[in-house]
């Protein structure tokens, strides 16, 4: 048989039609995995304190700023 013959089905005039079919896969009980991986969760908390500490600087460079506008010139 050559690539390019086609095997050509035969159906019955007459009967019952069936076909067989048998899995192939060998089916693994399920494994759970974490939403988060720990990963992520650490580049999340470095994220949050990162994000904790710039704006504790801007309050203070903005309480500084206050200050020197509070000040009277001479």
């Amino acid at each position: 048989m050559s690539a390019k013959e086609e095997i050509k089905p035969v159906i019955p005039n007459q009967g019952i039609v069936f076909q067989e079919e048998k899995s192939f896969y060998v089916l693994c009980k399920p494994k759970l995995l974490p939403l988060k991986s720990v990963t992520l969760e650490k580049l999340e908390r470095m994220q949050e304190s990162a994000q904790q500490k710039a704006r504790q600087q801007m309050n203070e460079k903005q309480s500084e700023s206050n200050q020197f506008m509070a000040l009277p010139f001479k």
